[in-house]
């Protein structure tokens, strides 16, 4: 599904992502350690998708993971609370030589047009800022990290939204964490997670099901006549198939859910609410 909106070339406040900083010396390898993507193999001044799973192999949180220098991680975290991720990380760290922090004095910025100086994976940075490219077949897109701040633009941040979405970058509601294995939520598509790097939290589940074939359901877009909220169950011909992981709160109403990867092209429904299926856009993989 393409934005064919025009660009907004100021950049607006996303107050809905946060900066969590890991620094030291071993900040690079914990973070490996911990997150589902390979971080060691990641060249600094370069950014990621990456995830963090519970033993069980669900998505506890979904963000872009920055190497800024080979000392320093940034998680750009949409949704979840960084207080309390951070805290949660500071639980692991042990003997590591590192520092896990929640950067509140740096706002997270977006815009819908090209970004300066970065392109794909690699990071622009000069003076307090970091720049990345966050375009994709909908469109082109920068995100800023910054000390100074941005204006609010409340229908630029919904279309911002609505264009994670439909590129399938779902974003995690309470409701929805600790739910899903990255394979359910289509993550290979960005890709968020690695089979193949040493173990971390989940590990052997996401392995397992990569290499055995088993991963059964995965993302799918949706277009809905009226609003729909997230964990609503999705019904075909009066059974439930499957659940709303993500989803706009203004229209056009578009959803993110999980659903079976072989059925029948029947009608979908939410609560009631017709849903329509739209093929997801491509282009945000880094």
């Amino acid at each position: 599904m393409a934005d064919n909106l025009p660009d907004i070339p100021h950049f607006f406040a996303l107050p809905d992502h946060a900066v969590v900083a890991l620094e030291g010396p071993d900040a690079a390898a914990f973070a490996h350690a911990q997150f589902a993507n390979d971080v060691t193999a990641l060249p600094a001044g370069q950014w990621q998708w990456n995830a963090w799973l519970t033993p069980k192999g669900r998505v506890i949180a979904l963000f872009a993971l920055l190497r800024p220098a080979a000392d320093r991680v940034l998680l750009l975290v949409p949704d979840y609370p960084a207080a309390t991720l951070a805290e949660q990380l500071r639980r692991f760290v042990f003997r590591r030589k590192l520092k896990i922090e929640v950067r509140n004095d740096l706002s997270v910025q977006g815009r819908f047009a090209q970004p300066a100086r970065a392109a794909g994976a690699v990071l622009a940075q000069a003076d307090d800022a970091i720049e990345l490219d966050f375009a994709a077949d909908g469109g082109a897109r920068s995100l800023r990290i910054a000390s100074s701040a941005a204006t609010d633009d409340v229908p630029a941040i919904t279309r911002w939204f609505a264009f994670d979405l439909a590129h399938g970058l779902p974003r995690l509601a309470e409701s929805q964490r600790e739910q899903w294995t990255p394979q359910q939520l289509s993550l290979e598509r960005l890709p968020a997670f690695s089979v193949r790097k040493g173990c971390y939290p989940g590990q052997e589940i996401v392995a397992r099901t990569h290499f055995l074939g088993q991963a059964k359901r995965g993302l799918a877009l949706l277009e809905a006549d009226a609003p729909v909220a997230a964990d609503a169950e999705v019904e075909s011909d009066g059974n439930k198939i499957g659940r709303i992981v993500s989803a706009t709160s203004a229209a056009p109403w578009q959803a993110l859910a999980v659903l079976p990867l072989e059925r029948t092209q029947v009608a979908l429904s939410a609560g009631g609410i017709a849903l329509h299926e739209r093929p997801l856009s491509e282009g945000l993989q880094r």
